[in-house]
């Protein structure tokens, strides 16, 4: 099988449990990938697959269908990718689609599987909004190997008849979770509805909600169900702290963590893409090289900020959500949390953008009182208690050099009093951690009598 060569031309289900935590992954020799692809990533670096890879390119050689869950920067790209390429070149020619909810990561894709398959003759399209679809009809008239979509882009052209899926012999959900969240489940299952039924289907994602396992039992055929960690797994290598703050006094707050933090390379999370503006200009205001990415931006600027920041011309970069879906930049050391988000499995995919490729990571939220339920469903999702932190306490100087809000003094300390000798404004910080915490045990035995 090896001594073969790859070339591309033109061209109600039962789910088995494969999880295993500590794995040895071997090679991708081991793995039934044939002989010139292995020299091609033996060329780009790839010696020793990732335990998601290792697990699914065997079953997805064999055109096997795929529910895999993990988290992101597990190299969930490349273990449906390296399938991908492979069963194009070597079957009965097809084309492979596959879904994304982000531009970014639909460009993020496209790069990688590009520098494993160019020297194959891949050739991609990449459908995406917020530009022109004129080039990309030109790109899918060009009979591609692979599309890649986010599906309201892909359902526009489906309606307009400029793309057709009865090509389509592999179809690929990348963060299946967070298209559901973002509204496309109707584009999603109209998709399944049209693709070809004689199709290998593979799905991805960093948790299993009744939604996607409703897809899965529909759409797919016997798939293996491959979860490398516990649905909200949050990355063991990623150290992760709370502090209990007043919603005025965030800004405050963070111009104290980014000088102490002068050195990292930082991504900050905010719930709202105005949220993410405000930020990005204050912080830039005292000094900081810093740029946003969110969903008022244009394409254009996104694709500059995302280039900015991972070339390390902007040390700090401002995100919401769905933005940050297809930020890989390696470097980042600290993930702060500004806002908590909306939903609890998207604390794990923020704090996933740090302690990537086997480096350690930092994670800091900012927690208003009233947010305490929503530090318990965290805690419940990744079944971890997340220490709370004393605030600091900034030195009168420091509060003037850094203070862009005019409504704080000088003489404050976060707590909104002014300081006075003894520490009296770090007592109150441990008040409200103790009441914090004894809230937090209480809420629990309610919630236990709620469920």
């Amino acid at each position: 099988m090896c001594e073969q060569s790859v070339t591309l031309g033109n061209i109600g289900s039962h789910i088995f449990f494969m999880t295993e935590k500590h794995i040895d992954t071997g090679r991708f020799d081991d793995l039934g990938i044939k002989k010139n692809f292995l020299e091609i990533l033996k060329n780009k670096g790839f010696e020793k697959p990732t335990p998601i890879q290792h697990q699914v390119i065997p079953g997805a050689l064999e055109g096997k269908d795929v529910v895999g869950i993990a988290q992101t920067g597990t190299g969930k790209t490349l273990a449906y990718g390296i399938p991908l390429i492979q069963n194009l070149a070597t079957g009965n020619g097809g084309q492979g689609l596959i879904l994304v909810p982000t531009r970014e990561l639909a460009q993020q894709v496209a790069d990688a599987l590009s520098s494993i398959g160019k020297s194959l003759g891949l050739r991609i399209a990449v459908i995406i909004g917020g530009v022109s679809s004129r080039p990309q009809i030109k790109d899918l008239r060009n009979n591609p190997h692979i599309v890649i979509a986010t599906p309201g882009r892909l359902d526009d052209l489906m309606e307009q008849r400029q793309y057709r899926l009865d090509k389509v012999s592999m179809l690929i959900l990348d963060e299946a979770d967070r298209m559901l969240d973002v509204g496309f489940l109707p584009q999603i299952r109209r998709i399944f509805k049209l693709a070809p039924v004689n199709r290998q289907t593979m799905l991805f994602s960093a948790t299993m909600p009744p939604s996607i396992s409703s897809l899965a039992s529909a759409f797919m055929k016997m798939p293996l169900r491959i979860e490398i960690a516990p649905q909200g797994t949050s990355a063991e290598n990623v150290e992760q702290e709370v502090f209990i703050i007043s919603k005025p006094d965030k800004m405050r707050l963070l111009y104290s963590l980014l000088k102490t933090y002068k050195d990292d390379t930082v991504l900050i999370f905010s719930r709202t893409k105005h949220g993410a503006k405000r930020i990005a200009r204050d912080i830039n205001t005292v000094g900081h090289s810093a740029t946003e990415i969110h969903s008022n931006r244009t394409q254009g600027q996104r694709k500059a900020s995302l280039e900015g920041f991972s070339r390390g011309r902007f040390r700090i970069m401002v995100a919401t959500d769905i933005a940050a879906r297809g930020i890989d930049v390696k470097q980042i050391s600290l993930v702060i949390n500004f806002d908590l988000p909306d939903n609890s499995e998207d604390y794990v995919h923020r704090i996933g953008r740090t302690g990537r490729a086997g480096r350690s990571g930092k994670a800091i939220s900012f927690v208003t009182p009233s947010e305490k339920m929503d530090i318990r469903k965290i805690e419940k999702l990744i079944r971890k208690t997340l220490p709370i932190l004393d605030l600091p306490i900034i030195a009168r100087e420091q509060s003037e050099s850094f203070s862009a809000d005019r409504s704080f003094s000088s003489r404050q300390s976060f707590g909104g009093q002014q300081r006075q000798r003894g520490g009296q404004g770090q007592g109150q910080n441990q008040g409200r951690r103790r009441n914090f915490s004894r809230e937090r045990r209480y809420g629990r035995t309610q919630a236990r009598g709620e469920r």
